[in-house]
């Protein structure tokens, strides 16, 4: 089975960067590792991506994003389109994230 290729958008860029900034703040040594687990997990798409579930709410379109969890705290939601991931959204589970259901 051929590898996938990944597209990580400009505004999932922004949200990682945004959530970076934010640790750092908090706890700069988890800084790294934070970043790392994030990167690993979305590079871990290459292979098999349907194996996440497809994100459910009312107002999501059926079967549109699927869902990664990456240590509990980050949610990375993405698109499959013929042999490329595409990375939509990277999101911080502990903050309101009600704005993506609505």
């Amino acid at each position: 089975m051929l590898d996938h290729k990944i597209e990580v958008s400009g505004r999932a860029r922004q949200m990682l960067t945004a959530h970076v900034r934010f640790l750092a703040e908090v706890d700069v040594k988890a800084v790294d590792k934070v970043r790392t687990e994030v990167i690993t997990g979305i590079r871990s798409l290459k292979s098999m991506p349907e194996r996440c579930p497809f994100l459910v709410g009312d107002f999501i379109p059926p079967n549109k994003y699927h869902k990664l969890v990456i240590e509990n705290w980050y949610l990375v939601l993405y698109q499959i389109r013929n042999q490329t991931v595409y990375v939509e959204y990277i999101i911080d589970c502990r903050q309101d994230y009600s704005w993506l259901l609505r």
